[in-house]
């Protein structure tokens, strides 16, 4: 009910009346009492005035579940609403069904042979947030929630990590206060070899809500790293458990540099902060919402083929190192080469000094620019 009251209070410029959140809601005047002290004691600042009602005065920086599915039950609205205007301007409807998903490999039967599910048109994640002040790992807490069970859609935040974890086992920088932590939980029907590609499904959504959400010249560089401004604002881990060769679950970790305004000397010319490139404060519910929100549009492209097929033409077109030369960092062996973008498995499309074409796979391999990061 706090996720109902927050929406009503938000889109309220004035005051609302405790009946009338009474009648909306279908609950008692003592009910929506309770769920009013519970939002200041979450630093919601509610003002409250006898025969006028309640008026939301200010909206805290914090990643609660009732926050956060606001923000995003916001942005789906906002979404709806577009979409109708756009039948009606131009007579269009939506189709009901699209065409059924192409047939997944066969070798494996039982696991990943048969078509996926027919997609509705429109694609909704169950998402269903849990939050902590401090924890290890969202992701090692992701993990043991999905090890219990916990559903696809599951989306686990904290505002600060004691062990956070980046790729190749690096430790990522996690104080309290400042930036967005947070690991997704999926289940996905699809071969274990293409997991990987879900990682540069993250990166998208993160670049496409910084660029889109917050108006902000976000770019991809290659697989997964979201920069502004030649600087690295994101970072993604994702880890897969298996079962009898098949997928259990797959778990994101996203972590996004939101209010951060100075970083440790070693990483001070390689990162940057969404608040520092803006110039303000960043709202961070709203930055884990509009990822979510682009997440769950590119995760069912990309379930629909099991590949990159869906997105790749996105991702090519703010990938950062497209057309640009590169140097390829391979374990025991480095090469310059033009980057010309990915393919649909996600590896990056070279051609070398040579004139010989690559295609490279992620893995163990990193991209540099020549002269720097990016």
């Amino acid at each position: 009910m706090k996720t109902e009251i927050l929406s009503i209070l938000r889109q309220t410029k004035g005051y609302v009346s405790g009946q009338e959140l009474c009648e909306r809601l279908g609950v008692s005047r003592t009910a929506v009492w309770k769920c009013i002290k519970k939002l200041q004691e979450e630093g919601y600042e509610i003002q409250g005035i006898n025969r006028k009602g309640y008026r939301l005065v200010e909206i805290p920086d914090v990643m609660t579940p009732s926050e956060i599915e606001n923000c995003l039950w916001q942005k789906r609205k906002a979404e709806e609403i577009t979409d109708s205007r756009e039948s009606v301007c131009t007579g269009r409807t939506r189709s009901k069904q699209p065409d059924c998903a192409e047939k997944k490999e066969s070798e494996r039967a039982g696991c990943a042979d048969k078509k996926n599910p027919e997609l509705p048109d429109r694609h909704i994640l169950p998402y269903r947030v849990l939050y902590k002040d401090e924890i290890d790992s969202t992701n090692t807490w992701a993990k043991r929630e999905a090890e219990m069970g916990a559903s696809e859609g599951s989306v686990l935040v904290a505002d600060m990590q004691t062990a956070g974890k980046g790729r190749r086992g690096r430790s990522w920088s996690s104080p309290s206060g400042h930036s967005v932590y947070m690991s997704l939980i999926l289940r996905p029907d699809i071969l274990p070899e293409r997991a990987s590609m879900l990682t540069l499904v993250a990166g998208l959504s993160v670049a496409q809500a910084v660029r889109h959400d917050l108006g902000l010249d976000a770019w991809i560089k290659w697989p997964n790293d979201v920069v502004i401004s030649g600087k690295k604002i994101c970072g993604i881990l994702t880890e897969m458990s298996l079962q009898m060769e098949c997928i259990n679950y797959v778990v994101i970790g996203i972590g996004i540099n939101v209010n951060l305004k100075d970083f440790p000397k070693d990483i001070a010319d390689k990162a940057t902060s969404l608040c520092r490139e803006k110039g303000e404060n960043v709202h961070r519910a709203e930055v884990i919402a509009a990822v979510l929100h682009r997440f769950e549009k590119n995760y069912f492209r990309f379930l629909k083929r099991g590949n990159l097929a869906d997105v790749k033409d996105s991702y090519n077109e703010i990938l950062i190192n497209c057309g640009r030369k590169i140097c390829v960092l391979e374990p025991g062996n480095e090469y310059t080469a033009i980057s010309g973008g990915i393919n649909e498995k996600g590896e990056l499309l070279v051609t070398k000094d040579d004139g010989t074409k690559a295609a490279v796979y992620a893995g163990e391999v990193s991209v540099r620019g020549l002269y720097g990061y990016v």
